[in-house]
């Protein structure tokens, strides 16, 4: 099927979306091509290239990126081919170029910041259009591209808003994380948690801000984790692992009554009253710190906020606490690349870095209690949704005709407005540069 901009308004209505969303093929090239080049996504964060040098290569919507150190401590993104022939520059995921960087196939090389340095056979290229065509210009840098502590994004063309337009106050999901530091910075460490899930992106990410689906799916881990604490005296100290599961066991009321909001262009935060990391265990000194660092009435909003999870649309979800990110790369229209990364929290004790690590292993990792049955819902549904009979996915829950004309809004925890304000941005997005 071609799809044309009409097409992509009549896919997304008020309260369901068509399931072509999720399988067409021909939908996902589009998505690559119009969706993501109109929108910001995550790249990496600038603790994971520290040194001159030091790279992160990413793909994004398909586009091979590489993320580099400069000599004046500033970051440069730029697109991982060779003017030449097009052989990628960078082919480990990260690592250091050294003081240049140097083509693998003809050697040529160039500067840090992409500028050309040198060519083979010099005296070839004399008298030719080299030096006036794009060949001779030196890598191709992303001509969009922000830092904000630290966390770095790129829009990949030129129409679409700016960025601070694009996140507006979704950004202080990353300043409540960062702010759990009393010196202000946070690094990426423990490596990453990599799952490739064989769905749709779009239903992973829905997925994040759908707070009925623990008490069934992952009923098993909470009944075994209930069954090997029960007996214990209600104010018995737990041990983490208990800590962080046993919350995925409560109740529709709770999940409810945790609150959600959402932002214009798709973003939002679950669990704006609590959520299931609000009961963590205290720790004084710490809390001391934050307040002498940022002062009372700041360390009290860090402390007593933290979300479920906050997205930033459409490629990063955030947890303050306990201080992970998970991030969403799209590989095909059926086929998800999840990282989960971990944070270690500077000037805070060892037991944030420790939280940290062992949520993303007991929930993220792909041999975690949880993940797994988040998975095998997900690629069931991916095979389901080809089934004849309904061509669409219901987000009736608590739909409110005026909701489509407000811009940030508050709702239950349960409500499916968390989930129809993405695929809202994602009709916009994707129309923006899409043909009539």
């Amino acid at each position: 099927m071609s799809y044309r901009r009409h097409d992509i308004a009549r896919m997304v209505q008020d309260d369901r979306v068509h399931r072509d969303l999720y399988l067409s093929p021909e939908l996902f090239a589009l998505e690559q091509r119009h969706f993501f080049a109109n929108t910001w996504s995550y790249l990496g964060h600038t603790s994971q290239v520290p040194q001159v040098g030091d790279y992160l290569a990413v793909d994004i919507a398909g586009r091979p990126l590489l993320m580099v150190r400069q000599p004046d401590g500033g970051i440069r993104v730029l697109h991982n081919r060779c003017p030449h022939k097009g052989s990628p520059l960078a082919s480990d995921a990260c690592g250091n170029v050294g003081k240049f960087i140097r083509c693998p196939y003809h050697a040529w090389t160039f500067k840090l910041d992409g500028a050309p340095l040198a060519v083979p056979l010099k005296a070839g290229y004399e008298g030719t259009a080299l030096k006036d065509c794009e060949s001779g210009q030196g890598m191709a840098a992303c001509r969009h591209v922000a830092a904000y502590r630290d966390f770095v994004f790129v829009k990949l063309g030129d129409a679409g808003p700016g960025f601070e337009a694009y996140f507006g106050e979704a950004l202080r999901s990353i300043d409540n994380l960062v702010d759990r530091s009393p010196v202000g910075r946070l690094r990426v460490e423990g490596g990453v948690l990599r799952n490739i899930i064989h769905c749709n992106w779009k239903m992973y990410l829905e997925n994040i801000n759908d707070t009925v689906h623990p008490l069934s799916t992952h009923e098993s881990a909470t009944a075994a984790a209930a069954a090997l604490w029960q007996g214990q005296p209600a104010d018995a100290p737990k041990p983490m692992a208990m800590e962080q599961i046993l919350p995925f066991g409560a109740g529709f009321d709770f999940f409810d009554r945790m609150g959600g909001r959402v932002y214009p262009n798709g973003h939002s935060v679950l669990g704006v009253n609590f959520s299931i990391h609000s009961g963590y265990a205290q720790l004084p000194e710490y809390e001391a710190a934050l307040r002498a660092a940022h002062g009372e009435q700041r360390a009290t909003e860090v402390l007593q906020h933290s979300p479920q999870n906050a997205v930033c649309f459409p490629s990063l979800s955030v947890k303050g606490s306990p201080q992970a990110i998970r991030v969403i790369r799209p590989l095909a229209a059926d086929k998800t690349l999840l990282e989960a990364w971990s944070f270690r929290v500077e000037g805070a004790p060892e037991l944030l870095f420790e939280r940290s690590m062992m949520y993303n292993r007991l929930v993220f990792s792909p041999m975690s209690v949880v993940a797994h049955d988040d998975v095998h819902l997900f690629e069931g549904m991916q095979r389901a949704l080809r089934a004849d009979g309904n061509d669409w996915i219901s987000l009736h829950r608590n739909f409110q005709p005026d909701e489509r004309t407000q811009g940030t809004l508050d709702c239950n925890g349960t409500n499916e407005l968390l989930m129809r304000n993405q695929f809202r941005a994602w009709a916009q997005f994707m129309a923006l540069t899409m043909e009539d």
